[in-house]
């Protein structure tokens, strides 16, 4: 009987407990969607909204002025698409688009213009280092390669470089960038170059996105032009100066940075063989810097040293530039400038990570701090003193080498980029001029190749995955980016320097690179160019191999 009873007890027990904890357990479930017959709809993307629910600001309330900023843009200054049915969630949304898009745009052509005011640079730094007998002609090379460039990337070079580009999301898509030539074997493509954009009209390229991605590029492309310049200063005819100037802008930098930025196939080694990323080079220290180093290595070999750079023995002879506050002011700008080269290349500033723009930034002042840190102690502890120019030049360095992982990098690693670069350019410097016995008057193929090559193999070290595209090097556990890195430097060394030194032999051939020995001794002044860069002085030579002293 007690068992029998204990037996009921038990089970009523049981079952209590399960509808206890049925109950708990159904109480706690996420509501279940409601049938269709309760279904809400979805607001109709023409149905208009009512928009006196956002209390816009009334006609008589923004007469009286708005001088705390509180009024003026609201739900009253959205486009509406049809007078008849008012404002609807279609003309809302497509408002929302366009203000991203349009961010992205106003940001990516004030980054374009901050890299035009780089020209300034350039020509303050070089004109600087150069004597003052040759004052009106350097300056006038970096004045005109603006044009000489312009003109030559607008005809054919965008359209190599950027052609089969489309799908830059942050630009509204660029889509009629959309031809690439490329060859395919191996089961791989292989983008070789692009085939749209033409004049910025063939191929539907007269479009907007197209025209602020054009103006981006061009500028990077004209850096690049800017640099071989400052490696064959002070001997360079002006006609050949033009010539390579626009072979520069029309092939060689379009190949190159359509193989990396353009969907090319240096771009795609990780798609097609592993490689981390593929290629990866943000800002251009391979693209940008490489190239106007490599070209102008392959230039200055060409037109041979300075007279009296070199005694007989090889030894050589220091030629100081005449204006040492002009190169560090120039440096200023150029640094100023580089926070439109590399902030500048994400495109944009809304959306698809783009606030990494502010890393970006933090990582570019580092670098050139750390690499205006390099240069100077490496010169105060070899030499004695701290060198103003080599200070410059570090700052400079630094920059160069930031260039491709900025956009991938932390700050501890900007920094030790950056302080590499510094003392890579001294060493560099003192190479090229001793052993390689190539004259450089500004040390352009030091800071731009040497430092630009350093810059593309500190991706593959460096980059933490937290960036953009979240690339990783080898320090941060993959070893195929670094592959990928060496792959770009060896394309640099190999084709780059190639194609420039073989087309500058031939500009040799044709039109001479040298002006004679007279004008040289005289100043390319007045034999190139007509007039004197400083009328009102009286320059007179100190000697082979020094620089003319201003009296």
């Amino acid at each position: 009987m007690r068992y029998r009873k204990l037996k009921t007890f038990m089970r009523g027990f049981v079952l209590a407990t399960y509808f206890l904890c049925g109950a708990m357990a159904w109480a706690q479930t996420p509501s279940q969607p409601t049938t269709s017959s309760q279904a809400i709809p979805a607001p109709s993307i023409t149905a208009p909204l009512a928009v006196k629910e956002a209390n816009p600001p009334s006609a008589e309330e923004m007469a009286k002025g708005d001088p705390s900023g509180t009024l003026t843009g609201t739900v009253n200054d959205i486009p509406v698409s049809n007078p008849k049915s008012g404002l609807t969630l279609g003309d809302a949304l497509n408002q929302i688009g366009q203000n991203k898009v349009a961010i992205n745009f106003v940001w990516t052509l004030i980054a374009g213009f901050l890299v035009m005011f780089m020209q300034a640079g350039f020509a303050a730094v070089e004109t600087g280092l150069c004597r003052a007998k040759n004052a009106n002609h350097t300056i006038m090379m970096n004045f005109m390669v603006y044009g000489f460039g312009l003109f030559a990337y607008w005809v054919c070079g965008f359209a190599l470089q950027m052609g089969g580009a489309a799908g830059v999301a942050s630009l509204g898509g660029a889509a009629p960038l959309s031809g690439e030539f490329a060859l395919h074997f191996a089961g791989k493509t292989w983008g070789l170059w692009g085939t749209h954009g033409f004049f910025l009209t063939q191929g539907g390229t007269y479009d907007v996105g197209v025209m602020v991605l054009f103006l981006f590029e061009m500028v990077f492309m004209d850096t690049a032009a800017t640099i071989v310049t400052g490696g064959c200063a002070e001997r360079w005819k002006f006609a050949a100066f033009a010539v390579s100037s626009v072979f520069l802008a029309a092939i060689t930098y379009p190949l190159f940075a359509n193989w990396a930025w353009g969907g090319g196939w240096l771009s795609q080694l990780g798609t097609n063989f592993g490689l981390g990323n593929g290629y990866a080079d943000f800002a251009g220290s391979g693209v940008v810097h490489a190239v106007g180093g490599l070209s102008a290595l392959a230039c200055a070999m060409i037109i041979g040293p300075r007279i009296g750079k070199y005694n007989r023995d090889g030894s050589s002879n220091a030629i100081p530039g005449h204006d040492i506050t002009m190169v560090l002011i120039g440096c200023f700008i150029l640094a100023f400038g580089w926070f439109g080269f590399n902030p500048g290349s994400t495109l944009g500033a809304s959306g698809g990570g783009n606030l990494r723009i502010a890393t970006i930034a933090v990582d570019t002042m580092l670098a050139g701090a750390t690499g205006s840190f390099g240069a100077i102690f490496y010169m105060w502890i070899r030499y004695g003193k701290p060198d103003a120019s080599m200070s410059g030049n570090g700052l400079l360095a630094g920059l160069v080498a930031i260039t491709a992982p900025s956009g991938f990098v932390n700050t501890i690693g900007a920094a030790i980029i950056g302080l590499i670069a510094g003392i890579l350019v001294c060493l560099s410097v003192e190479f090229i001029d001793r052993v390689a016995h190539v004259d450089d008057p500004v040390g352009a193929i030091s800071v731009h190749g040497t430092c630009g090559l350093w810059g593309v193999l500190s991706v593959g070290l460096f980059a933490d995955g937290t960036g953009m595209g979240s690339v990783k090097g080898l320090f941060y556990g993959n070893p195929g980016q670094l592959v990928a890195q060496m792959i770009g430097v060896a394309t640099l060394l190999g084709f780059v320097f190639t194609l420039s030194f073989t087309f500058n032999l031939l500009i040799d051939y044709f039109v001479g690179q040298r002006v004679s020995p007279q004008a040289e001794l005289e100043g390319l002044d007045i034999p190139e160019m007509g007039a004197l860069g400083y009328p009102e002085f009286v320059l007179k030579m100190q000697g082979p191999g020094v620089a003319a002293r201003a009296v």
